[in-house]
């Protein structure tokens, strides 16, 4: 095997993305644990309050996040339990259902975002030059399209009501 594979930029590049995100999700998870929050919990809530009408169908929330349908089930189970999230019926699709944040939910999220955006203002962002950013950030967006189209599944959908829809 050629010797110069080993400082491949390619090897670089995967090897230090995982290093950052490494590092940064011990410090986020340390920071969840003092919210009573678990890191799926949080970005469960986050995919949903940033989404139309703060919520999501449940088969949307999956292709947003790395969990299968039935992984986005228990955990939105725990979470419908503890009180942060509720299901909504779909009403033009009895096979679909909402994952909707509750007040509750939105406190919760509130309570932790501001040390959350610390930790990446002071181990991320703020590492960063504003046009370094920008380009991470267009860079980070080719790659993620790339490899999870369904990153952004329901999250450009207007907000549903409970009135009929052509399809949910």
């Amino acid at each position: 095997m050629d010797e110069n594979v080993f400082d491949d930029p390619r090897i670089t590049a995967v090897g230090l993305l995982v290093e950052a995100h490494a590092g940064l999700t011990a410090r986020f998870t340390a920071q969840y644990e003092e919210h009573d929050v678990s890191a799926v919990e949080f970005e469960v809530l986050m995919r949903l309050a940033r989404s139309p009408g703060n919520q999501l169908r449940m088969t949307d929330l999956a292709s947003q996040t790395s969990l299968s349908t039935s992984g986005v089930t228990r955990v939105v189970d725990r979470m419908e339990r503890d009180g942060l999230l509720r299901r909504r019926a779909c009403p033009s699709d009895r096979r679909s259902s909402y994952a909707v944040v509750t007040p509750a939910g939105m406190q919760r999220l509130d309570e932790t975002l501001p040390g959350h955006l610390r930790i990446i203002e002071e181990w991320f962002t703020g590492q960063l030059a504003p046009e370094t950013l920008a380009a991470m950030l267009d860079g980070l967006r080719q790659v993620r399209d790339a490899v999870h189209p369904g990153a952004t599944a329901g999250s450009t959908d207007q907000a549903p009501t409970d009135e009929p829809a052509s399809a949910c």
